[in-house]
């Protein structure tokens, strides 16, 4: 586990650096899972170094919600003055992600529809088609 600890750390180091480098334009720590994400799906670090570790986050991420809880109740003046821009922006950008994903997920259902319908040729019944597309034929 203490060099989970370790390899995670690191990388938040190196995050942070590259962060600072490109004048914060990107938080360091998101910076920093994702060459932690790139290392492991290369697995140039192995899964099993940090698995312990990230088992110990996870199951503890309760505890991330704290800071943020606490900074809400700090900033409560604001965000009474600002509770309706807030509530309008939040619905509207829910309600914005909603429509995008369905349209996202029907556009990639559809696909995925009519790839399994398409028929391979030995599959394919002529005497089936033609009857299917004449429409003076009873079936």
């Amino acid at each position: 586990m203490v060099v989970g600890i370790f390899v995670v750390l690191l990388f938040y180091a190196i995050g942070e650096g590259v962060s600072l480098a490109i004048n914060g334009v990107i938080p360091g720590s998101v910076i920093g899972m994702l060459l932690l994400f790139v290392a492991l799906r290369l697995r140039i670090i192995p899964s099993e170094s940090v698995k312990g570790f990230a088992t110990f986050l996870t199951s503890n991420m309760a505890l991330f919600f704290v800071p943020a809880g606490v900074g809400l109740m700090v900033a409560y003046r604001v965000l009474l003055q600002n509770w309706v821009a807030i509530t309008v922006v939040s619905v509207v950008s829910t309600i914005l992600v909603m429509v995008v994903v369905g349209h996202t997920h029907q556009r990639f259902e559809k696909k995925q529809q009519r790839s399994d319908e398409l028929p391979s040729e030995s599959n394919v019944d002529s005497s089936a088609l033609d009857n299917s597309c004449n429409p003076l034929s009873k079936h």
